[in-house]
């Protein structure tokens, strides 16, 4: 089998790019995918995220090394392994980062990508329910639309930050991202729209485009330092699959991973693990960025958390009304309201993003999520431009074993510094006036807990922070690929995910991993 394109991963990436290079009917793409389709329900159902964690048929269940200034916990990382990858089973948010994010990429070496030159992209990905305007698209495949599900609680924690001083800001994704507001999710009518609803479902009928589930890559073929096709394990058989171009789409944790069980890495680690060296490349798997959050929780009144109507008795009339009318609590992704503000003056973008919701969730490392019985509220604060490096590593030459994350969580001084004070302003909004009627006991930090200190307050970071899941730059445009892609120092290997991004943008990044891959077909498409 042998195809002009050979995507690895199906996931926020791979499905734009088989839909965009296979619209060239002269073009045969092939799509591989270790997981499997997107048939079920739960994929589908937006609450249903916090059930795919840790599900093996759709998640790949990774976790941390012990992380050293997390008490060396070990962090639970869910990362999808199904049609559309993690925008299966991910929170939904949409937020595309600032321009400050994309002039610090160019500042980097990522020449092309200034937010001029990525704009057009972001248009050409998005059908914009609400915003019209010259900052938005209305016409693409990926359907971002506005929380159905407004609660009167959600408006009264919003006019809560903006006693604090946190302006009302209508589009975290227009002008100026400061503020406080709704998010808006990548939905359509109340159904999750991951990229395999929005690029891959309308095209699968191509000819020229070959669609593979429960191929899991095992390493990319080389001829000399070309790139001639991909070796996958699909049914307990082993395939090749050949390429004129192969590109890369596993995510920042995939894409190194088949890097280096291909030859491309850090030399004197490849040769420790017996693999033959077929480029040295010490920065692949290197500069891992990721946002990790500190979370308070509060007790409320039963008419004021959701956590009621979705357990027991109750949550069969909540499942009908999602299924009946697409309304309800099930419509709601991580988190219906936020904002982005600043800790300290002088800032010109804010450091900081709030998520709330208005119901709150027991969760171990272990990926475990239940809706807590007490009726509770949940706020989290992370800090956007963390200074924090990671890695990862494969450990082994075998292909099913799952590389060695370290994350290096919160080893930046400044990035302790901003998520106390992020902890801090919850704390305040929280304290402020509008919520006093809705409030009950404190649950996490402890109601008894003397934050008084940084210490103190550091010291509960240190054990309840987490991933936000938006791990990014394990293969950085100019580090590892460069401007156009390129995997430097071979041919015919390109990769298009977030691990490109030289750094994790300010917010979500579910849209920039979609832009990436939108101005990566094109990029493709021109050679």
């Amino acid at each position: 089998m042998s195809y002009d394109y050979v995507i690895v991963g199906a996931g926020s990436a791979g499905c734009v790019l088989a839909n965009r290079l296979s619209a060239d009917a002269a073009k045969s793409v092939c799509l591989l995918e270790a997981g499997g389709g997107h048939r079920s329900p739960m994929l589908h159902i937006p609450a249903g995220w916090a059930t795919n964690f840790n599900n093996p048929k759709y998640d790949w269940g990774y976790t941390t090394a012990p992380e050293p200034e997390l008490n060396e916990r070990q962090i639970y990382w869910p990362r999808g392994k199904v049609l559309g990858g993690s925008s299966a089973i991910n929170g939904m948010v949409y937020i595309r980062g600032v321009p400050r994010d994309f002039a610090d990429w160019t500042q980097a070496g990522a020449v092309g990508w200034s937010w001029e030159e990525v704009l057009p992209y972001f248009r050409k990905a998005e059908n914009q329910q609400t915003h019209n305007n010259d900052l938005h698209g209305t016409e693409g495949p990926q359907h971002v639309q506005d929380v159905r599900d407004k609660r009167p609680i959600h408006d009264t924690f919003l006019q809560a930050m903006q006693a604090v001083g946190i302006p009302a800001n209508p589009d975290f994704n227009g002008a100026d991202q400061a503020g406080c507001g709704y998010y808006q999710f990548t939905q359509h009518n109340g159904r999750r729209w991951s990229t395999a609803s929005a690029y891959l479902d309308p095209v699968r009928q191509r000819k020229n485009l070959t669609i593979m589930t429960q191929a899991r890559a095992e390493r990319v073929e080389f001829e000399g330092k070309t790139a001639c096709g991909v070796r996958i394990r699909r049914r307990g058989e082993i395939e090749l699959i050949r390429g004129r171009h192969i590109i890369l789409c596993g995510g920042a944790v995939n894409s190194p991973q088949l890097l280096e069980l291909s030859g491309v890495g850090d030399g004197e680690r490849l040769h420790t693990l017996g693999i033959p060296v077929v480029h040295n490349a010490p920065d692949v798997g290197e500069h891992l960025q990721d946002h990790v959050l500190a979370k308070v929780v509060y007790g409320t009144h039963a008419d004021q958390s959701i956590n009621r109507e979705v357990q027991g008795w109750r949550l069969l009339p909540t499942a009908l009304k999602w299924l009946l009318q697409r309304r309800g609590p099930l419509t709601t992704g991580s988190a219906p309201v936020g904002g982005f503000w600043y800790t300290r003056e002088g800032l010109d973008i804010p450091d900081v993003q709030i998520h709330f919701a208005s119901g709150a969730t027991l969760y171990n490392n272990e990926g475990r999520i239940r809706a807590m019985e007490e009726p509770a509220m949940t706020a989290v604060v992370n800090q956007n431009r963390p200074a924090s490096r990671g890695s990862i590593h494969i450990r082994t030459g075998e292909p099913s074993h799952a590389p060695e994350i370290q994350a290096n969580y919160l080893s930046a001084e400044s990035d302790q510094v901003t998520l106390i004070r992020g902890v801090r302003l919850l704390l305040d909004i929280f304290a402020a006036e509008p919520l006093a009627p809705y409030l009950t006991a404190r649950i996490s930090p402890a109601a008894d807990a003397d934050l008084a200190t940084d210490e103190a307050m550091l010291e509960y970071i240190r054990e309840d922070a987490s991933t936000v899941y938006h791990p990014t730059s394990t293969c950085a445009i100019g580090r590892v690929v460069d401007s156009n892609l390129r995997v430097i120092g071979v041919e015919g290997l390109s990769v298009a995910d977030a691990s490109v991004m030289p750094y994790v943008v300010s917010g979500n990044t579910n849209a920039a991993t979609i832009m990436v891959a939108e101005k990566a077909s094109d990029l493709l498409l021109q050679r």
